[in-house]
């Protein structure tokens, strides 16, 4: 009975982890109304992975009555999620560019670039933009990209990724970003404008492209 208590514990402590990843900052009651949960259990919870620097939390003042606590991820915690062979990405991108030069650098990531759109223009179905939208959101979410669609309005979609999977070489190499956005360019093609609006390497907590028609 112990152990499967421990195992209950666990599981609401990584569901916390992972809805502070997905959506951001959260009060101890907004996470205990997603997981149906107490919020003196969730409390509890923040308190044990705070004390392991997994989370830590911003106090933000009201017109009236106390501050609430705006729970987040440290900075410990978000190296729990998945960055697909970190180090090899980094080595690989500094030894090409150690060895052949920035041109060599640029041919190898057109290269991935091109096998990237191949890849996902296979799966893509033949629908309106707004469905190919849908569909490379379900695709980047299969890489660990934690990505999702947001209707924004009737025109506009948000594409939203939660994580980068390969945030390391992306820290190293801005252009594994810049080829990011090609990849969804090409894909989308000229029916569609797209617009990164907040940038995990600029300091925002997750990647989000708006998408609309072209006038």
């Amino acid at each position: 009975m112990t152990d499967l208590l421990e195992s209950d514990k666990l599981k609401v402590k990584n569901q916390i982890l992972h809805l502070l990843k997905l959506h951001g900052a959260q009060t101890a009651a907004a996470l205990a109304a997603r997981l149906q949960v107490s919020a003196m259990a969730v409390r509890q919870h923040l308190q044990t992975l705070q004390a392991d620097n997994l989370v830590t939390y911003q106090e933000e003042r009201r017109p009236v009555g106390r501050p609430i606590k705006q729970w987040q991820l440290t900075e410990k915690a978000a190296k729990r999620f998945p960055d697909n062979h970190a180090e090899l990405l980094v080595n690989v991108l500094q030894g090409v560019e150690q060895l052949f030069g920035q041109d060599g650098l640029d041919a190898l990531l057109a290269k991935r670039t091109q096998q990237q759109i191949d890849n996902y223009a296979a799966q893509l179905p033949d629908e309106s933009w707004q469905a190919r939208v849908k569909t490379i959101a379900q695709l980047r979410a299969q890489e660990g990209y934690m990505a999702e669609v947001i209707q924004e309005s009737e025109t506009e979609l948000l594409l939203i990724e939660n994580h980068c999977a390969i945030h390391a070489a992306a820290r190293t190499c801005n252009q594994v970003c810049t080829s990011e956005l090609a990849v969804f360019t090409a894909l989308l093609g000229s029916d569609v404008k797209i617009e990164r609006v907040e940038h995990l390497i600029a300091g925002d907590r997750r990647c989000a492209y708006r998408i609309s028609p072209t006038e």
